[in-house]
């Protein structure tokens, strides 16, 4: 089937499209590069041609507030008109867990706006929560410093693969659509500051990690659990310690 992937340049859609392809599908980068512009909408009534799912793995150039809430909900609203318009089956969106806990984040409030927008929509639809990546644990840390110190919340997280997200990713998209939100994580939970202090340690980054019970998570504080998955999650298999021994 033809694969629409928004943001398949990116870490997850580069992934993505790779699987896609290796079982057969016509995956179909649609980013500015390949001259699709989810702002303008540029590109997207040809992209859609003959689609029968549409994936968007996307992310705002901008964390400021307003220029993410911007970018999510005129991005997401291009995108839908253009599938309905073409007949689209099912459309698949990343998204984060928790998303619905962080709201005092502006991102995440965008992020919640976007999901509305896909449940608003009328089209089959299937949105895949996954729990931060291993990848992003140095940008945790960076969002989260002040001068030489790093300020974390010392509750729960469960960390997975950006390998692992694009495997779920392209499973539910091949799918039939769930109408819902589907969860995925990694297979061991960790606590947040320890975590972050590890992997710096590990990079030779001097940073100090403090646990700090208020510390805020991009822009939101952070209950025990708030960034772990539900029971029914799937659990990738891909241990942050064999992960992180491949980085080396």
């Amino acid at each position: 089937m033809k694969v629409v992937v928004i943001g398949g340049t990116g870490l997850i859609g580069s992934k993505l499209i790779g699987k896609l392809n290796e079982h057969g599908h016509e995956a179909v980068v649609a980013a500015p590069s390949t001259g699709v512009n989810t702002l303008t909408g540029e590109g997207l009534t040809e992209v859609m041609k003959d689609a029968s799912v549409v994936v968007d793995v996307s992310n705002s150039p901008s964390f400021e507030d307003e220029a993410v809430m911007t970018f999510f909900r005129t991005s997401t609203t291009n995108v839908l008109n253009a599938e309905a318009a073409a007949g689209v089956r099912h459309h698949v969106a990343l998204s984060v867990v928790g998303t619905e806990q962080l709201q005092e984040s502006g991102y995440f409030r965008a992020k919640q706006a976007q999901e509305e927008l896909i449940k608003a929509s009328g089209i089959a639809y299937s949105i895949v929560h996954a729990t931060q990546f291993f990848e992003f644990m140095k940008g945790i840390a960076d969002s989260a410093t002040e001068g030489d110190t790093v300020h974390l919340a010392p509750v729960k997280i469960q960390p997975i693969c950006s390998d692992d997200v694009a495997t779920a990713v392209g499973r539910t998209a091949v799918g039939t659509p769930v109408n819902g939100v589907v969860e995925v994580a990694g297979p061991d939970a960790f606590q947040l500051d320890e975590l972050v202090r590890d992997v710096l340690a590990a990079n030779g980054d001097p940073r100090t990690v403090v646990a700090d019970p208020h510390a805020r998570y991009f822009g939101a504080e952070l209950k025990e659990t708030t960034l772990l998955p539900g029971p029914d999650a799937h659990l990738a298999e891909t241990r942050f310690a064999d992960w992180a021994a491949q980085q080396k």
